[in-house]
């Protein structure tokens, strides 16, 4: 029996390219392309050693905040002293454990968790999962639109970009609009989009919450019922945790509603889908306490015969999918005309989710060597180490 003995979270910085904010706070929805810019983005590693002389390792990335960071400095002395292999009764303990807090710290550790047992046995997490998957069709998943010039700043932008992810090969495209939440700038960018890539591509869009009002999020679903959107997600201000809202939003329209990305964990997702709040659950190994939370949520769906989405990138996110039979693509979150998705740079084994790399296919990989089937620089993270806390 193997045993942890010490958990190590370690932050560092890296630069971006031809990124900038366009307001004061630093998030997802305000970056904007700025030509020559760079931003310093941070993210942070989690190394699990055990007794073996084995290391469980993971590197976050949508996650990578001072928030998730704290949460998972929280929760990591739980873990010492456990036997890696039991991650059911490690996943109750640190998820009651973190009960009054909404549970982000918790998906990074059991990732790592999950990548020290699959090195203990010499497998992979895909072969523990039951992964059937090679490789996943992956669609485009835009950033906001700016209000400063460059970038997508105009629905004639956006409807550029999607031809450009077309051509490259992606299986969809997914409009992020604009902070300001104008909806007739919203419909006119979803019907040109339409109107650009024809009706041969799947797409999406994600308001990410940005509609002031729900007769806001109803206007724009009529319009994705007339261009056939696969699904229409996020809608409005309520931050999508309102189920009964987007119930009564459902019995106007036709599109898929994709929701509970805001809304954590299995429990909470299940209430909010059997309340009739949503079509597909949104899901996210880094969001929904780690690979273990996102099986279970996986399995709820399959036994309501209904479908999940994963949220955005990763090798943890590659490998629930790869065992997972009611999905459908893969999300490249974020990315943008001249705009790199801001994924840090410490992949040693060619492992990628910038654009450039996609296959010809439009399908990407999922790892398939022991653990999660990815290496880490840890040579470019300690270079670029910002701040670090060791438990054990």
């Amino acid at each position: 029996m193997a045993k942890i003995t010490k958990v190590t979270l370690t932050e560092f910085a890296f630069p971006m390219e031809n990124i900038g904010l366009e307001t004061a706070a630093a998030g997802v929805g305000n970056m904007a392309y700025v030509p020559g810019g760079k931003f310093d983005a941070k993210r942070f590693a989690v190394a699990i050693d055990s007794d073996q002389g084995v290391q469980g390792e993971y590197v976050v990335n949508w996650v990578g905040t001072p928030s998730t960071l704290a949460q998972a400095g929280m929760l990591a002395p739980l873990m010492l002293g456990r036997d890696p292999e039991h991650r059911e009764k490690i996943y109750d303990d640190l998820k009651r454990e973190i009960r009054a807090y909404d549970h982000m710290g918790h998906g990074p550790l059991d990732i790592a968790l999950w990548d020290l047992c699959g090195k203990l046995r010499d497998t992979s997490v895909k072969a523990m999962l039951g992964g059937f998957r090679d490789s996943l069709p992956t669609y485009a998943s835009s950033y906001c639109g700016q209000e400063s010039p460059g970038g997508l700043a105009t629905p004639e932008a956006f409807a550029d970009y999607a031809g450009q992810c077309k051509e490259a090969g992606f299986h969809g495209f997914k409009i992020h609009g604009w902070m300001s939440g104008d909806v007739t700038r919203e419909i006119r960018n979803l019907r040109g989009v339409r109107s650009r890539i024809g009706d041969d591509m799947k797409l999406m869009i994600d308001p990410a919450c940005m509609l002031d009002t729900w007769n806001d999020a109803l206007a724009l679903g009529r319009v994705c019922d007339e261009v056939g959107c696969f699904w229409y997600e996020d809608p409005y201000k309520d931050s999508s945790v309102s189920p009964y809202g987007h119930q009564r939003l459902r019995e106007k329209l036709s599109t898929p509603l994709l929701i509970t990305e805001h809304v954590r964990g299995l429990e909470q997702k299940a209430a909010f889908l059997l309340a009739g709040g949503c079509d597909m659950i949104h899901a996210d190994p880094e969001y929904d306490m780690g690979i273990t939370g996102v099986m279970k949520i996986a399995h709820f769906c399959e036994a309501l015969g209904l479908d999940l989405q994963l949220h955005a990138v990763g090798p943890a996110h590659r490998l629930c999918m790869s065992a997972i039979r009611n999905t459908h693509l893969y999300e490249m979150a974020l990315i943008g005309p001249e705009m790199p998705n801001m994924v840090a740079p410490v992949y040693t084994c060619g492992y990628s989710d910038q654009p450039e790399d996609l296959p010809a296919d439009g399908c990407l990989p999922v790892p398939a060597g022991p653990g999660l089937g990815v290496t880490y620089d840890w040579d470019y993270i300690q270079a670029h180490k910002t701040q670090e806390m060791v438990f054990g």
